[in-house]
């Protein structure tokens, strides 16, 4: 029992461990975001919503049942139905119902909202498409703005461990009487102001990684990394193709312009049933209907022929009784209550036509507003495609601009390393003094970090023209 004990110790520290280790790829950021994101499930809530709308519209075709009964009590001075007197008494009254309607034409508005839902609920589906491009961008973005703080902050930690190896050797100069000891000030002020950089990119990498857990939905800040791995340059070829390629297939695929034709559709669809409101509506109803009562009415009235003065009453709810000028006897009791039920109900059905004729230009004033709204929608559809237009330019040239620059920073990089290296040997031969060397270092450095800041902007700006030119989020790849 205790080795058992002990085995599962083991293993649940070992899960601890394993879950504090864990390190987030782009792939399952993106994942993540796509399940989690606040703004996509507010995106899903009006998808839902949309089809709840077609279920509404799709009921319209459907007969109307509705249900009814009724209990009363009446307590009051009012005629007794036995005797025919005057006095203050309790009645009860029962009823029920059964009402069924249908609309059989109303000028061809139930068909029209079937097919406004049907577009509202494309709308909602172009809007989440959107949303998810949008996320997935923004994921996408703060993951290579993590990868780029943490490769600085290696690159700065690369580049002060030899600053500390050169400090060494220039204090061993130094003592020797072969350099003078303003280079050692100098190289240890350079490793200072590292120092400090150091911990600035260390910040940096900590603010963005956190960045990146909220947009996540991850709040354990402290355990929460990602994988660090050098992401290769893909899908360059994009830029084979020229802008107005990439801005004709963009006006095609992209959910802005489909979320605004959409809207175009429902706003004609709203005019088409604005004015369905003309057309008279016909419809057709069934009811059936049923009652009973506690107290009983007379309904016949029978004469004894050899004794005029008493009279037979027939009564519905008490049987027979007997009348005289002065008196009345009950005979019998009540009648059931579902017979009575049965003996009582009755059935109407029947159709009924609405004509409008006037009522206040409300349907007119109607049509006029739904057709502004199609004149708002159109305007809508024009701004679209040219913010679109302006989009995709704009990520064309910051493409190829972001390609020109990372390929500059190439050329730069490989120069400001030769310089180095020049610079370093000529300063552990005696013929540079510290502060070149340190210029020198200094440059190299630079050159480095934009290196990596040039490449991780390619990247992303290739992604964002991959988007534009119709490739789905699913298929990017990093």
């Amino acid at each position: 029992m205790n080795k058992f004990n002990f085995l599962a110790c083991l293993l649940i520290v070992s899960a601890l461990a394993n879950a504090q280790e864990k390190k987030w790829t782009l792939q399952e950021c993106v994942n993540r975001a796509l399940e989690k994101n606040i703004s996509i499930k507010q995106t899903e809530l009006d998808l839902e919503a949309a089809k709840i709308a077609k279920l509404d519209a799709l009921g319209n075709f459907i007969p109307n049942l509705n249900a009814s009964a009724s209990n009363s009590w009446n307590t009051g001075l009012t005629t007794n139905v036995t005797t025919g007197t005057l006095q203050t008494q309790t009645t009860r009254n029962f009823s029920a119902g059964v009402t069924a309607s249908l609309t059989l034409f109303d000028g061809l508005r139930n068909f029209k909202q079937l097919q406004r839902a049907k577009l509202s609920r494309l709308a909602a589906e172009y809007s989440l498409d959107q949303m998810e491009d949008d996320i997935t961008l923004l994921v996408a973005d703060n993951y290579l703005q993590v990868l780029f703080n943490k490769q600085t902050l290696e690159v700065l930690r690369s580049q002060n461990e030899v600053t500390l190896e050169q400090i060494e050797r220039t204090q061993e100069l130094v003592e020797a009487g072969s350099v003078p000891r303003g280079d050692l000030l100098e190289i240890k002020a350079t490793n200072a102001d590292e120092k400090q950089q150091i911990i600035l990119a260390a910040n940096n990498v900590k603010i963005s990684l956190i960045s990146l857990a909220q947009i996540l939905l991850i709040k354990d800040y402290e355990d929460f990394d990602i994988v660090e791995r050098d992401y290769d340059i893909l899908g360059t070829e994009i830029l084979d193709n020229s802008v107005y390629e990439v801005i004709g297939v963009a006006k095609e695929e992209r959910s802005e312009i489909k979320i605004a034709e959409a809207n175009m559709d429902l706003a004609e669809k709203d005019v088409e049933i604005a004015r369905g409101a003309y057309i008279p509506t016909l419809g057709a109803f069934f009811n059936y209907n049923t009652r009973e009562s506690g107290a009983g009415r007379i309904v016949n009235v029978d004469i004894d022929p050899d004794e005029p003065t008493r009279q037979i009453g027939v009564v519905e709810s008490t049987g027979d009784v007997v009348v005289t000028p002065n008196t009345v006897s009950t005979l019998g009791n009540p009648l059931p209550f579902f017979e009575q039920l049965q003996r009582n109900d009755g059935i109407s059905y029947g159709v009924q036509i609405n004509i409008p004729v006037f009522n206040g230009w409300a349907t007119r004033n109607q049509v006029k507003r739904s057709e502004i709204d199609v004149k708002r929608a159109n305007f809508q559809l024009e701004q679209a495609e040219l913010d679109l237009e302006a989009n995709v330019y704009q990520a064309y040239v910051d493409a190829q601009g972001a390609k020109e620059a990372y390929e500059a920073a190439l050329v730069a990089v490989e120069a400001q390393e030769q310089a180095y290296d020049y610079a370093t040997q000529r300063y552990e031969v005696g013929l540079s003094n510290a502060l070149d060397f340190s210029q020198a270092k200094l440059r190299y450095e630079n050159s480095v970090r934009e290196v990596l800041r040039a490449k991780y902007d390619y990247i992303f700006n290739i992604k964002v023209l991959e988007l534009y030119f119709g490739v789905p989020v699913t298929e990017l790849k990093f």
